[in-house]
Order: C-alpha cells, then sequence, then structure tokens
C-alpha cells in the first residue's frame, strides 16, 4: 500500500516540476506557441486559412460549414447530420463512391463530423493530391444538388435512422445524452433536439425540405477553408482560387439571436437502474458569452 501511495504521489507532482524543467538551465522561458497563417476571402465570401508545416509530406483539407442542428427547427431535426451523409454520395463531377475511391488511390483519408453550430469535413492527402481534395470539396459544396435525388436522400435517412438506434437507442446510457439535452434547454432553443435529429422528423422531410437546407447554409459565403502542412501558401491560393472561385455565393446567412437559458442542472435516470447528473457551466450564461453550453456530466448507480 506504502509503494501504491508514492506512485500516486509521484504521478501527481512530475506535472507540477516538468514545466519548471521546460524553461531550461538557465531559467529562460521558451518562445510561446506561434503558428503562421495566411489568410484571405474569396469574392464569394470563402474565408481561407493557409498554414505552411513542411515537417511531414502531407497536408490536411478542412472545410467548415456554419451550420449544425441548432440551424433546424422542430419537426424538421437531422438535416445537418444528414447532410454529413449525403456530401459523400456524388456531386456533378464526381460519380457516386468516386470520392473515397479517388482520395485512397492517392493515399488519403477522410471524414467529416457534425455538432450543434458547425459542420466540417477533412480529408489528409500526400501534398502532391493537394488538387485533388480541392477539386472534390468545391465539387460538392458547388455542384452536390446535380446528383442528388430523392432516392439518395432515402437511403442516407434509412442510414441515419440505424445510426441512431445503433448509437443512442440501443446502447447503455445511449439516450442520457439526448434526454439531458432536453431537460437543459426548453423546446423552443436550439440546442434541446439532439443533432442526429428525431426518428419522427427523419421520416417527414420531404426532398425539397433537404434541398432547401442545403442552399440557404451550403455555400462558401457560410464556409471557411483551412489548408495546413507541407504547401506553398502562394501556390495553394491559386489552387483555391482556380476550384472554388467560380461556386456561386449563396444568400448571406440570418445570425442567430438567442442566447443560452441559464438552468444549472438536470438529472435523470438511466434504464440500466443509473443516473446522469449534468450542468453548464455558469460562463456559458454569462451576458456577451459564446453560445456553447459547455457542460460537465458524471455517471453514478
Amino acid at each position: 500500500m506504502k509503494t501504491l501511495k508514492w506512485i500516486v504521489a509521484a504521478v501527481l507532482v512530475v506535472p507540477l516540476v516538468a514545466p519548471r524543467a521546460a524553461a531550461g538551465a538557465d531559467g529562460a522561458v521558451p518562445a510561446p506557441l506561434e503558428v503562421r497563417y495566411t489568410q484571405f476571402t474569396l469574392p464569394n465570401g470563402l474565408h481561407v486559412i493557409l498554414h505552411e508545416d513542411h515537417n511531414v509530406p502531407k497536408v490536411s483539407v478542412n472545410v467548415w460549414y456554419h451550420v449544425g442542428s441548432s440551424r433546424e427547427r422542430p419537426g424538421r431535426t437531422g438535416f445537418a447530420h444528414l447532410f454529413e451523409h449525403l456530401m459523400f454520395m456524388g456531386s456533378g463531377h464526381v460519380k457516386p463512391g468516386e470520392f473515397d475511391t479517388l482520395l485512397e488511390a492517392a493515399g488519403g483519408d477522410n471524414n467529416g463530423s457534425t455538432e450543434t453550430d458547425r459542420t466540417n469535413y477533412w480529408i489528409d492527402v500526400p501534398s502532391n493530391a493537394l488538387e485533388l481534395a480541392l477539386f472534390l470539396e468545391s465539387d460538392r459544396m458547388g455542384y452536390l444538388l446535380d446528383t442528388m435525388t430523392p432516392k439518395t436522400v432515402d437511403a442516407q435517412r434509412d442510414v441515419v435512422k440505424n445510426e441512431r438506434r445503433q448509437s443512442y437507442e440501443n446502447r447503455p446510457y445511449g439516450m442520457a445524452e439526448i434526454v439531458l439535452s432536453e431537460l437543459l434547454f426548453p423546446e423552443s432553443h436550439p440546442y434541446h433536439w439532439p443533432v442526429i435529429g428525431y426518428m419522427s422528423d427523419l421520416t417527414a422531410a420531404s426532398y425539397d425540405d433537404v434541398v432547401a437546407f442545403f442552399k440557404t447554409y451550403y455555400a462558401p459565403s457560410n464556409a471557411s477553408l483551412v489548408i495546413a502542412g507541407d504547401l506553398d501558401t502562394a501556390a495553394a491560393r491559386r489552387l483555391v482560387e482556380r476550384w472554388f472561385g467560380d461556386v456561386k455565393a449563396g444568400e448571406p446567412v440570418t445570425p442567430q439571436t438567442w442566447w443560452p437559458t441559464c438552468s444549472r442542472a438536470a438529472r435523470t435516470p438511466d434504464s440500466t437502474s443509473g443516473s446522469f447528473t449534468t450542468c453548464k457551466s455558469p460562463r456559458a450564461c454569462r451576458p456577451g458569452r459564446p453560445r456553447v453550453p459547455w457542460r460537465r456530466t458524471s455517471r453514478s448507480r
């Protein structure tokens, strides 16, 4: 037991002394971390950030659309996450299935994710395949609707429903996150419903509803593009202008004006005889703070 106590004590002390050792024998404080970048905005509104790092012959391309589940409305939830799936199903100049096969053939990888206030899509490729990545991203940004059909939407709708069953409904403690958000935020609040949406809303959504959502939010004027890695800034900018310059800007997106509600905590029983307790950070409730409901969640039996 004594040995265990000494081990625990050592683990707790090392993080305290490590920063002092990092300062160097002469006591000099290391220079602060600095990430150099270049940013510009295309005429169509696309915000672009470029960062050179030649340590590894790779580049990472990340497109952030400033739309998430908070842009949905009651009765029509799950659209932002649905598009996370539809964006991989082909576009005007990319056949269904080619998005992945082209990248894999070049040694690349890709994925996406959806949250309450953003949806992002990333591609990692060898630096000599940067143009391929930009072609693919620009094509689905500007020409997704050229190939999207009601059949495509129905197929991915079913995929999302199965994902909800697997990740939430049939998973131990899976529904806790959904229920807690419902308890913490009133029905009118955009954080009340889950990112993945409700089953009834996914079923009720029409093809026209989905198209309208895309036309409203998936445009260069509502997106940011970050390219980081083994690149030449001037050359990368020319590629961005070439592939994204002809994508239509889209209509301006109306800013959201709501603020987080300030209920502090919620507790809900779980079907497996456990319980979850969660609270929003007080910082999220101060006037003028960002609309991010940071939460701390604990589970007990």
